[in-house]
Order: structure tokens, then sequence, then C-alpha cells
């Protein structure tokens, strides 16, 4: 269990499934001296559907598409009064820990998360 450093800002990442992007942007935070990440998908048959827990645990919310924006502010509106959402625009075309993806992941996050 990776350890989390105390006061670290919660992000949180959402795609559809929880197969490949966001479970691969969760990856790019794994012991980080700053961020703590998490990772859920929109869809049913998501690896982990997003919960309300989740979106009250986040400081951030990063989506992947406008799409899962619009999901989460139609059935979660009430937790995000306060919450940044941040769509990073990244299409579902890559697997899981893809290197492309990761950089890009990298270079649509770091304007946000300058200690990346």
């Amino acid at each position: 269990m990776p350890t989390v450093p105390p006061n670290a800002t919660q992000l949180l990442f959402i795609c559809s499934q929880n197969r490949w992007r966001s479970l691969t942007a969760e990856r790019l935070f794994d012991d980080h001296a700053t961020y703590e990440a998490r990772s859920a998908g929109t869809e049913p048959g998501a690896r982990v559907r997003v919960t309300a827990g989740h979106i009250g645990w986040a400081d951030v919310v990063f989506v992947m598409e406008r799409k899962h924006a619009d999901l989460l502010q139609a059935k979660f509106s009430e937790e995000l009064a306060n919450k940044t959402i941040i769509n990073l625009r990244i299409p579902d075309k890559f697997q899981f820990l893809d290197a492309v993806l990761q950089e890009l992941l990298r270079e649509r996050l770091q304007p946000h998360l300058p200690l990346l």
C-alpha cells in the first residue's frame, strides 16, 4: 500500500470504464510527495464505479472527456458544488500505461499540477 503524504492534494481521475485512461493517470501518482490519486469510471461495467464518496474525497476532479463531466454533474451536482472539474480532452484510444498516454497526461496535467 503506498504511503500517503500528509496534506496531500487529492486528485480524482474519471473515464468511462476505469481500465485504461483514468487508471493510468492514477498510477502516475503512486508514491508522489504532494498528490494522492484515485480513479473511477462512469459506466455500469467500470472496474471501480464513481460514487458520491469519491467526489467528496477529491480536492480536484479530472475527466477525460466532456461527457464524463456531464454525467458527473447530472448525478452528483450537490457533491460537486465547490469542486473544480477539469476536462483533459483525452480520447478513448489508449491502452493501460501506454507511453503516449502517459506523456499526454503529463502534458495536460502540468498547467494544473505544477509539482507533477
